[in-house]
């Protein structure tokens, strides 16, 4: 990650915070548009994107927004549970040599593993146990490298 992983993830987190409470306006396209939705971010961020499948966790896309941090174009993609408890993929292009490893940070009750991958980097963000949110970042990373 070099030395923008730590900002990388506060900006994971602080957008997590931001979205995964809205109630009615979570997202700013539903995946009802998944194919506009992933082909639009693709676009903006200068790379091809895919919505990972998560239902296997219990998780199903809610949708995506376009956002921005200190790098340019990001987009947050979120999942939610049966439960309403919601998830969230915060994905930027990434300059560098690829890291494919998986680094874990939390902040307070919010925890994320973030990596980066064919050009990507990725965290996943959510309040939920280490093991837990651990799995679901490793069925996105499968998703993604399938």
């Amino acid at each position: 990650m070099g030395g923008g992983g730590a900002a990388f993830v506060a900006d994971a987190v602080a957008a997590h915070r931001v979205f995964a409470v809205e109630v009615h306006h979570p997202v700013e396209v539903g995946a009802d548009q998944e194919t506009h939705l992933v082909g639009w971010l693709s676009k903006r961020l200068g790379k091809p994107l895919r919505a990972p499948r998560l239902a296997g966790k219990g998780y199903d896309l809610v949708g995506g927004r376009l956002l921005s941090d200190a790098q340019g174009p990001a987009a947050q993609l979120m999942y939610q549970d049966a439960a309403g408890r919601r998830i969230t993929l915060y994905i930027r292009p990434a300059s560098g040599a690829p890291d494919t490893s998986f680094r874990f940070a939390q902040d307070g009750n919010v925890q994320a593993f973030y990596w980066r991958d064919n050009g990507l980097a990725w965290a996943v963000t959510g309040d939920l146990d280490r093991v837990t949110l651990s799995a679901i970042a490793e069925e996105v990373y499968g998703a993604l490298n399938s």
